[in-house]
């Protein structure tokens, strides 16, 4: 329909309904920007929490009653046990570790829930018997929610790329 067609009140209610949709998408945009810099933070904030081998720091990234499966199929459930978990990886094997991952993609479901792929890379692995391993690579594909006002994993995969 061309202006012509439309009388003033029309046009004007047009006018004002361009705007206001134009306004809910930009407040929109600006909120999704936030959010995917807000999940993006809390695998900066993993690596962080890895690399300083703090169990603690690493579970309260969790939601409370998170899923966590490592590249060999081992599963812990919540976060005390996931938590737990990291803090025997940190006695152990990943004891001198370090990891770097670099987010591929954050793909939002809905407001309040992402899907998150990474590329991931650790040195400084031991393997069982003791010797070091070689620099170990892998996928992580995670499921992270907003609780609370903060973005958490709920679910947490990982697998490790062939040598």
């Amino acid at each position: 329909m061309t202006s012509r067609y439309l009388s003033s009140t029309g046009r004007f209610v047009v006018a004002v309904a361009l705007s206001v949709g134009s306004f809910i998408l930009v407040k929109q945009t600006i909120a999704k920007e936030e959010d995917q810099a807000a999940v993006s933070q809390v695998v900066a904030a993993y690596d962080a929490a890895f690399n300083q081998h703090d169990a603690h720091a690493v579970g309260a990234l969790f939601a409370e009653d998170g899923d966590f499966t490592n590249m060999r199929g081992s599963s812990k459930h919540g976060r005390g046990d996931i938590e737990q978990n990291y803090g025997n990886l940190f006695n152990g094997g990943l004891k001198n570790s370090y990891r770097t991952d670099v987010v591929k993609s954050v793909r939002f479901l809905n407001p309040t829930t992402a899907q998150v792929d990474a590329d991931w890379e650790m040195t400084g692995t031991k393997a069982a018997d003791g010797s070091d391993n070689p620099t170990r690579k892998g996928l992580l594909n995670w499921l992270v929610a907003k609780v609370d006002g903060q973005w958490r994993i709920v679910i947490f995969h990982e697998s490790e790329y062939p040598k």
